[in-house]
């Protein structure tokens, strides 16, 4: 079984391209994972480069920016090529088959109270206190 799931920030803007000849859309990211444990008192992060495809990878580049919450599920993929200087290059990566969104927005309006310019619309907030009925 080969299936992965994170949740991390996007160190940069997502990277959209559409394939020659087909047209695939392809959204390249890193994903900045905390690790669990700190190493003197700094917490530590894994950045791992994730690649989705098709309208995922539309809708990913669309939503998600520097910075963002989000999630992630997938599988390990490894591959290599020769590169120009004819050395071999090894990469592993994350392809991706889901991708949450799990921060919206920009954080300075998600501070600010919404306001209502509709004048006429009257509401009362309703505060949980914690009784479950089942």
């Amino acid at each position: 079984m080969n299936r992965v799931v994170l949740i991390g920030r996007l160190t940069k803007d997502p990277d959209l391209q559409f394939l020659p000849g087909s047209g695939t859309a392809v959204t390249k990211f890193t994903l900045a994972v905390d690790r669990r444990f700190k190493k003197k008192g700094q917490q530590e992060a894994d950045f791992i480069p994730i690649v989705v495809w098709n309208k995922i990878a539309e809708s990913s580049a669309n939503y998600l920016t520097k910075g963002k919450l989000a999630g992630i599920a997938g599988r390990i993929q490894t591959r290599n090529y020769e590169a120009k200087d004819g050395h071999r290059v090894y990469v592993t990566e994350i392809v991706a088959d889901e991708v949450q969104f799990l921060e919206w927005g920009d954080k300075k309006q998600e501070q600010q109270p919404q306001q209502n310019n509709n004048n006429d619309t009257d509401y009362t907030e309703i505060y949980d206190d914690g009784d479950i009925p089942f």
